[in-house]
């Protein structure tokens, strides 16, 4: 367990969670813990990731579902994972089973990933709050709609979660960072967590917090707008 913590956040980087949107990152069936490429310990945030979609739901606030579409033969991967997708190995194929997101996690009724759609490029719609956006690299916004879809929404302040923190929600915050939105972190529903890149994150403004103190932060927004 992770023992970081929590700075208190100046007036430039404190969250605004009335208009904040989740952000998960690349929580689908081939990166759970035990699929033959997944990642270690990302099955078993699924609890509390659950628990996190569902308090932003039920705040009526965005929830973007970022996910990796590898090509057959890795022609749209990263260099460092070309050589196995050349190989023969499907990870998150177009239309595969193991692409999906995990079991729970999109909405009640949403539609399958659309493979056509996300990697042309545009968001897939997949229930009242949720969205789909493709990512061909590390971060969330490297040629990406994620941007547009975010103004779009009116959000300035982004929640990350998801599969894992050293690699794409890493990549994903700092380019967030870049871009002035405020950026919060959920400690507990994120795989791959250590003290030392909780330390690091906290200083460049990432406000940490674990789901229980964001679904009260949630229920606050939600009785406001009562």
């Amino acid at each position: 367990m992770t023992t970081a913590e929590p700075r208190t956040q100046g007036p430039y980087t404190a969250p605004h969670f009335a208009t904040s949107a989740l952000i998960t990152i690349d929580v689908q069936r081939d990166f759970l813990s035990d699929a033959p490429y997944g990642v270690p310990g990302t099955t078993e945030i699924l609890p509390a990731l659950r628990r996190t979609v569902s308090a932003y739901r039920a705040a009526g606030r965005p929830v973007v579902h970022i996910v990796r579409l590898y090509e057959d033969g890795g022609g749209n991967a990263d260099l460092v994972r070309r050589q196995l997708l050349e190989s023969g190995v499907r990870i998150a194929a177009p239309g595969t089973a193991g692409s999906e997101l995990a079991e729970g996690l999109p909405p009640e009724g949403a539609p399958g990933l659309d493979p056509e759609l996300l990697l042309a490029g545009r968001p897939q719609r997949l229930g009242a709050y949720d969205h789909a956006v493709f990512k061909p690299r590390w971060g969330a916004f490297h040629r990406t709609c994620l941007e547009e879809l975010l103004g779009r929404l009116g959000v300035d302040t982004l929640v990350f979660a998801g599969c894992n923190l050293p690699n794409c929600p890493r990549a994903s915050i700092v380019q967030a960072s870049e871009r002035d939105f405020r950026v919060a972190l959920v400690r507990d529903a994120v795989s791959r967590v250590t003290d030392s890149a909780l330390t690091e994150l906290a200083g460049i403004g990432v406000e940490i917090l674990d789901t229980a103190a964001l679904e009260g932060k949630l229920a606050e927004v939600a009785a406001r707008a009562d």
